[in-house]
């Protein structure tokens, strides 16, 4: 019966992985004959668990949806994982999904063993955020546009460019990318028969899917490096774009290290002060990390990025 149980687990644990199974790839797995398989899926099914089959040589076992919610399989990594990545979905981010991370962190918690509550303590405790205005993500969205990039879904939407022009697009999608600001998603344009880089925060309407499509590999194989690339090249593209500039009051080889040089210039003036320069166009995001550096600072152009320091800093004078 304990073999049976934790073949099952087992089983389980490998539907959750992966999105579909031939039978003989899992009874490889698990050392086990197909009729084997078939029996421990009925059985699966039994305890609610809504596992689909397709019959014939090409067919396989995948988990499917349900009208409930069955218990999921964790590891002690995968269970971190999950603690830490809620706690810091609570802090905000992603549109009207605070609240409800906070009540599945209440449950995860009241589940973990002490051991694992306790690492995610430490690590909570010894982390530290802080809020920069960026543009949130309908959850939903993130959710079905990662749906999309796992189940090799075509998806066609409407987009709103730089220049401010809406199109339609027809795209493979391959991954979500995370910047740390804004969320991108990495696709092949079906149409323009190239990748794409889309920031999701402009992608409008309804998100329509299309048939499968096979697995693509992004330029360079790596998707986050895909997209710094292109943010790179669009900000050396820029040279209209206006940029902001501000003068700190400490020496260059002493902010140089603070500033990765793919984001910004720093450039002496005098011994004792520098000025640093944005490689695209200046934001608000800018005027925060400036100031974060907690050094002497003067904004030298352009003047609407000096009226946004003024304002902030009544506002923060009203507020002390």
């Amino acid at each position: 019966m304990v073999q049976t149980s934790a073949r099952l687990l087992a089983l389980l644990s490998l539907l959750q992985v992966r999105r579909e199974w031939t039978g003989q790839e899992l009874a490889d797995r698990l050392e086990v004959g197909p009729r084997t398989i078939r029996r421990d899926v009925d059985k699966l099914r039994s305890l609610g668990y809504p596992v689909e089959a397709a019959p014939g040589v090409a067919g396989g076992y995948r988990l499917g949806n349900s009208g409930e919610l069955p218990p999921l399989l964790l590891d002690d990594a995968e269970a971190v994982a999950v603690a830490v990545g809620l706690r810091t979905a609570a802090a905000g981010g992603i549109a009207g999904i605070e609240e409800t991370s906070v009540r599945a962190l209440a449950k995860l918690e009241q589940v973990l063993p002490n051991r694992l509550r306790r690492r995610v303590s430490a690590l909570s405790d010894a982390t530290s955020t802080f809020g920069v205005e960026g543009p949130q993500i309908d959850a939903d969205v993130l959710a079905t546009l990662a749906g999309a990039c796992r189940d090799r879904m075509r998806l066609r939407f409407a987009y709103i460019a730089r220049d401010e022009k809406a199109s339609q697009r027809h795209t493979e999608p391959h991954s979500v990318v995370y910047s740390g600001y804004r969320w991108y998603l990495v696709a092949f344009d079906v149409e323009r028969d190239d990748w794409r880089t889309f920031r999701i925060d402009r992608i409008r309407g309804r998100l329509r899917p299309g048939d499968r499509c096979s697995r693509r590999t992004v330029p360079g194989g790596d998707p986050a490096a895909f997209v710094k690339e292109r943010l790179r090249g669009i900000r050396e593209g820029e040279p209209d774009a206006v940029r902001g500039r501000v003068r700190l009051g400490a020496p260059a080889a002493r902010i140089r290290p603070r500033i990765p040089a793919r984001y910004a210039t720093v450039e002496p003036d005098g011994e004792d002060a520098c000025v640093v320069t944005s490689r695209g166009a200046w934001t608000h995001g800018f005027l925060v990390w400036m100031a974060t550096l907690d050094e002497p600072l003067v904004v030298l152009d352009p003047p609407e990025l000096a009226e946004m320091a003024r304002t902030v800093a009544g506002r923060l004078s009203a507020a002390a």
